[in-house]
């Protein structure tokens, strides 16, 4: 079972790290007005503080430090999912590629929400 729980947080956590590097390279793509520079600057830091929550979260001091890393996760994802919506309504950007990302981030808000339940219900 050990095994298992690692293999699903390293999954996680390289899913969380490509997602930034694929939203990066989507921003890097936006034609360079302002409300691009806007949008892009929410979406790379929401999208970016999901994986480097997580990272925090191993390091972190307390069993509570840690299940409010993962909320912390959880609400960027969130955020991300907003910002990509708002870009996909623009019509700035390929809309399938906008919905591989938000079938991507909401995968991972989903697996976050299910760690912190599990968190919270141990009581923490």
């Amino acid at each position: 079972m050990q095994n298992y729980n690692s293999k699903f947080k390293s999954d996680l956590k390289d899913r969380c790290f490509n997602l930034g590097l694929r939203i990066i390279s989507l921003c890097d793509l936006l034609p360079n007005k302002r409300s691009n520079w806007i949008i892009s600057d929410q979406l790379i830091r929401s999208s970016t503080s999901i994986g480097a929550n997580l990272t925090e979260a191993r390091a972190s001091s307390s069993r509570l430090e840690f299940k409010k890393f993962y909320e912390i996760s959880l609400k960027s994802a969130n955020e991300t999912v907003y910002w990509l919506e708002l870009l996909k309504k623009t019509n700035k950007v390929k809309q399938k590629e906008i919905d591989l990302l938000l079938q991507e981030v909401t995968e991972i808000a989903k697996m976050l929400g299910a760690g912190v339940i599990k968190l919270k219900n141990r009581n923490l």
